[in-house]
């Protein structure tokens, strides 16, 4: 059991209720920054060394709190931002049913978050001693791929012992030790706009094209090796009576190892268009690496478990086809253990909810294991 003093699970709910309150999509730097100005300062008053990273290509601050402490430091990682839009809360509200409580974002990942900050401040309050320092990293959008944290995570990690990562926990409460690698591509369809009576001949569908190419894109998908392929949004012509000239969409790619990565994002790169009067070009490539689970992972997954059993509770593990900042750390060599959050379900739904008499568990194991490790 761990020395630090987490509190009761209604307590931490009604704290993190504040902070689903916060509405803090990743698209909006002012809101993501309202939480991390919240963050701040109480981290700050407990005694945490503060930096702030002023935010970059549209996203909110980065915020990084370290408790004392000289030598590598356990890196945590968690996210601010959702995938909900500001009003989301007027249709989706905040609410409490049973051992459920719902609300825009609060299972990816507020609640994981708000672990992280909780038991940091709560470390630092209780003058706990820790083998080794912790920094705890709050980003602004990694729902949208990390593009202005990501290079901070991948320096912080270099000099890390290890990662933990307080994604929300799988079924059954199961962390998750490998995640699929992440691709994200756009390709653009140029075609010949006409008058779709008057000229028809002379036109050329970049829409009918781009319905081509998205069962094209479709055949790359190998289920059976682990890749998957989307195509999600997409886009053409102006009016019904105008042959388009324009179409196009997004890939999102999911790999299980960097090979596979390298051919799908060569294969994707050499699409061309079917029909000779339309073109056909492809950007993008691999957002996030694979996450591979080691043995140093396993070792980490054990230590976990078993201080997780000393709490009263299981900790399984799964690997994920979905991606979190803890793919950059793994593919570092980092030894990461990712899905540490809160138990629940329906991530980016209507439905999306936390178990909240796991907050105090959940929590409890991540004291124990700042607590603990020491490699």
């Amino acid at each position: 059991m761990p020395r630090t003093m987490i509190g009761d699970s209604r307590d931490l709910l009604a704290e993190l209720a504040g902070w689903v309150a916060l509405e803090t999509p990743s698209t909006d730097p002012a809101a993501v920054n309202r939480l991390a100005d919240v963050a701040e300062d109480e981290l700050g008053r407990a005694g945490a060394g503060i930096t702030r990273v002023p935010g970059q290509a549209g996203a909110g601050d980065t915020l990084m709190a370290r408790s004392p402490g000289a030598g590598p430091a356990i890196l945590v990682l968690a996210h601010l931002d959702t995938v909900w839009p500001t009003g989301t809360l007027a249709t989706m509200p905040y609410r409490v049913e049973g051992d459920r409580a719902h609300g825009p974002g609060i299972y990816d990942m507020k609640a994981g978050s708000f672990i992280a900050f909780h038991v940091l401040r709560s470390l630092l309050r209780q003058g706990i001693a820790t083998r080794r320092p912790i920094a705890l990293m709050l980003t602004p959008d990694e729902e949208v791929g990390s593009p202005a944290s990501r290079a901070l995570i991948e320096a912080e990690a270099r000099q890390c012992c290890c990662a933990l990562v307080l994604e929300p926990a799988g079924p059954g409460g199961a962390c998750c030790t490998g995640r699929k690698g992440v691709g994200r591509f756009t390709f653009r369809i140029t075609g010949r706009g006409a008058h779709a009576g008057n000229a028809f001949a002379d036109g050329a569908s970049a829409v009918s094209e781009l319905a081509r190419q998205i069962l094209a894109v479709g055949d790359l998908a190998d289920p059976a090796r682990g890749v998957t392929l989307n195509v999600a949004p997409v886009w053409g012509g102006t009016r019904p009576n105008v042959i388009a000239a324009e179409a196009g969409g997004e890939i999102d790619l999911r790999v299980p190892d960097a090979a596979a990565g390298e051919q799908l994002t060569a294969r994707l790169r050499a699409l061309a268009a079917v029909d000779p009067r339309c073109r056909v070009a492809v950007e993008g490539g691999m957002n996030r690496p694979p996450f591979a689970e080691t043995e140093a992972i396993r070792a980490l997954h054990a230590r976990a478990a078993a201080l997780a059993a000393t709490i009263g509770f299981d900790l399984p593990k799964e690997a994920r086809g979905g991606g979190s900042d803890g793919n950059f750390t793994a593919a570092l060599g980092v030894p990461t253990l990712d899905g540490l959050g809160c138990p629940g379900a329906g991530a980016h739904a209507a439905h999306e909810h936390i178990l909240w008499p796991h907050l105090a568990p959940r929590a409890a194991l991540l004291a124990g294991l700042l607590e603990e490790l020491d490699a």
